[in-house]
C-alpha cells in the first residue's frame, strides 16, 4: 500500500520531470535563434571578410585625404564616398601623400585628418551649424586623446564606415 510520503516523492518526481522538460522545451528555440545567428555571423564574415578587409585601407586614406584637402583647399563638391567609389586607391594614395606634403601616412598629422575625415562623415546628416559645432568639439578630443586612444578610435570609426559602405 501507498503511504503518503512515498505518494509526496512520486508527484515531486512528476513534478521535477515535466518542469525540466518544459525549461528545456523552451531553451531551444532560444538557442536555434543563437545558433542561427551565429551562423548568419559566420556567414557573413566568409562571403563578405575578404571585401571588408580590401575596403578598411581605401576608406582610411579617403579620410585622411578628404580632412587634409579640406584643410588645405575646401571643395564643397569633395565627399568621402566619392573618394572611396570614385577614385582609384592608387590615384587616392598619391593625392594623400602630395596633400601631406612629406609627412607620412602614419604620422600623428595623418592620423589626425583621419579622425576629423571619419568624424565629418558621421555627422554629415546633421544641419551645417551642428556639424560646424560638434566638429569643434571633435578637435578638442582629438587634441586631448593619447596617439594609442586615437588609433583606436580611428580604427574603430573606419570599420564601422567600411561595413556601411558594404551594405
Amino acid at each position: 500500500m501507498n503511504n503518503p510520503t512515498n505518494l509526496i516523492k512520486k508527484i515531486t518526481c512528476v513534478i521535477s520531470v515535466f518542469t525540466t522538460t518544459c525549461v528545456l522545451m523552451l531553451a531551444m528555440p532560444i538557442n536555434a535563434m543563437q545558433s542561427q545567428q551565429l551562423d548568419r555571423d559566420q556567414w557573413l564574415k566568409a562571403r563578405f571578410g575578404t571585401q571588408h578587409e580590401k575596403l578598411i585601407p581605401i576608406v582610411a586614406v579617403a579620410d585622411m585625404y578628404f580632412s587634409c584637402q579640406q584643410q588645405k583647399a575646401p571643395d564643397e563638391s569633395l565627399t568621402i564616398k566619392g573618394l572611396i567609389t570614385e577614385v582609384d586607391k592608387n590615384t587616392l594614395a598619391e593625392q594623400l601623400m602630395e596633400c601631406l606634403d612629406g609627412a607620412s601616412p602614419k604620422s600623428d598629422i595623418a592620423l589626425n585628418y583621419g579622425l576629423s575625415g571619419c568624424f565629418h562623415e558621421q555627422l554629415a546628416d546633421l544641419p551645417i551649424a551642428d556639424r560646424e559645432q560638434k566638429m569643434q568639439l571633435v578637435g578638442k578630443a582629438i587634441a586631448s586623446l593619447s596617439r594609442a586612444e586615437r588609433q583606436k578610435s580611428f580604427t574603430q570609426c573606419v570599420t564601422d564606415q567600411a561595413i556601411n559602405y558594404l551594405q
